[in-house]
């Protein structure tokens, strides 16, 4: 009984120790991964007046990104798995860093569709890389709070991209180059810097891990074998993804994700440009007023976690997530341009707490052998959401000359969202086999971070 005990202790041990050293570094990849993701949204007008990238063209651009990544996120697991996600990680960050650097030099429309293309090739994989290496040292029941705080923090990450972005705009003229230059510039050669530092950070296997003792090592590797044990036996079933297209409950899953990917990639581009409707506005301020809706959105995601736990069925939940990202974008649309920020930062409360609310209920509605195949489906019929948005901003603003029109649609998804909510199956909390979420096969591609 004592060296079972010991070994639980261990355990533990090596779980906190997880938590201090290897998840800080995570969250300091994910800060550099939203920096070159958004940086484009506050870079916009300044594309437009240097290079001459319209609204439609810079809508499409970064759309592009999210096409790219749905092509190669899938040969990127498969290459992660090979080379491990150490290598891999170091792969990724160092290529989207490159080809960041690269947008400081874009000169016309078809380079900054080629650079917003690789942009999205070289990123993919990169949060399923993440989720693999927690899956190769986290334990199953820590492993959903190491997820849900790396999740947390893209909220915190958009946060302190928007004031970063302002003050490298505000050093336009420096040494000859424009602020746009400076903040595709610095933000590229950061996570390459990283993406290398991480190499010497992580470790490939536990037991290379200088940081754990020997006992913990022991612990660890044979609670992830166990696990791994078990997942062989449950990969058994083969599921035909074509059929599975054909069931309703995944299709109005499908729809849902797409909507609260809409809002939330209008938003991360189109922000800075609403928010510059405000007179007096400049791009520092500009970039300190747009971290407030995803601060306030950090706020709310913490608050509905907590209430979803302690609920029997997340369906209100999410309803209510939808509906208020509705009365916030319906609200910022007419409103004055200072009160629109208020409503939006309102909405962000709404959509990005909908994300993780969202995700448990295909967890818990649909049987464990159809889940992984399931929700590869949904995430990348969902994240097409990430071009529709952007490119369909950009068309309405260059046909209207405002994005307001843009934010009665988003209003209008949101809402129609929260009405399909009601047709979805779901088990409640209290009728589940167990309250730990259903593993995912790790070659399955992993839901969006957003």
């Amino acid at each position: 009984m004592k060296s079972v005990d010991n070994a639980v202790l261990d355990l533990a041990s090596a779980t906190r120790k997880f938590f201090k050293r290897v998840l800080p570094v995570m969250l300091v990849m994910l800060v550099c991964n939203q920096l070159n993701r958004s940086n484009i949204g506050y870079a916009q007008d300044h594309l437009q007046a240097d290079v001459g990238i319209g609204a439609a063209a810079y809508g499409f651009g970064a759309g592009l990104f999210f096409i790219a990544y749905a092509i190669f996120e899938l040969p990127s697991n498969v290459m992660m798995e090979k080379y491990g996600a150490k290598v891999w990680l170091t792969r990724i960050m160092v290529s989207w860093g490159i080809v960041s650097f690269l947008m400081a030099f874009v000169q016309n429309e078809t380079m900054f569709y080629v650079l917003r293309f690789l942009l999205g090739a070289a990123e993919a994989g990169f949060f399923p890389a993440v989720i693999f290496y927690f899956a190769r040292w986290v334990p199953a029941g820590q492993r959903g709070k190491a997820t849900a705080v790396f999740i947390a923090g893209s909220s915190v990450a958009a946060a302190i991209s928007g004031p970063i972005a302002g003050m490298l705009l505000s050093l336009n003229g420096a040494l000859g180059m424009r602020g746009w230059q400076w903040l595709f510039g610095f933000e590229g050669i950061l996570s390459v810097l990283v993406g290398v530092t991480v190499f010497f950070l992580l470790d490939a296997k536990i037991a290379d891990a200088r940081w754990l003792s020997p006992a913990e090592k022991d612990a660890l590797s044979q609670a992830i074998d166990a696990e791994d044990a078990g997942h062989a036996k449950a990969e058994s079933g083969k599921v035909n993804r074509w059929k599975m297209l054909l069931n309703p409950q995944i299709l109005l899953l499908c729809g849902i994700y797409f909507a609260i990917q809409l809002s939330i990639y209008a938003n991360t581009f189109w922000l800075p440009s609403i928010i510059k409707r405000i007179p007096g506005t400049t791009d520092l301020s500009a970039g300190f007023l747009s971290s407030i809706p995803w601060v306030c959105a950090v706020f709310a995601m913490y608050f509905a976690a907590k209430w979803q736990d302690k609920a029997r069925s997340r369906k209100p939940l999410l309803v209510v997530a939808l509906l208020v990202a509705a009365i916030g974008t319906y609200a910022a649309a007419v409103a004055s341009p200072g009160l629109a920020l208020v409503f939006l930062a309102v909405a962000a409360m709404g959509f990005k707490s909908a994300s993780p609310l969202f995700w448990t209920i295909p967890q818990s509605g649909l049987h464990p052998l159809v889940l992984a195949p399931a929700i590869a489906i949904i995430n990348s019929l969902g994240n097409l959401g990430g071009f529709v948005a952007p490119f369909g901003f950009g068309i309405i603003k260059e046909q209207t000359g405002s994005v307001i029109p843009g934010l009665f649609a988003l209003a209008a998804a949101s809402a129609a969202a929260a009405g399909l909510v009601y047709f979805l199956k779901e088990r409640r909390s209290g009728a589940e086999a167990s309250p730990e979420t259903p593993e995912l096969p790790n070659t399955a591609p992993l839901p969006s971070r957003a």
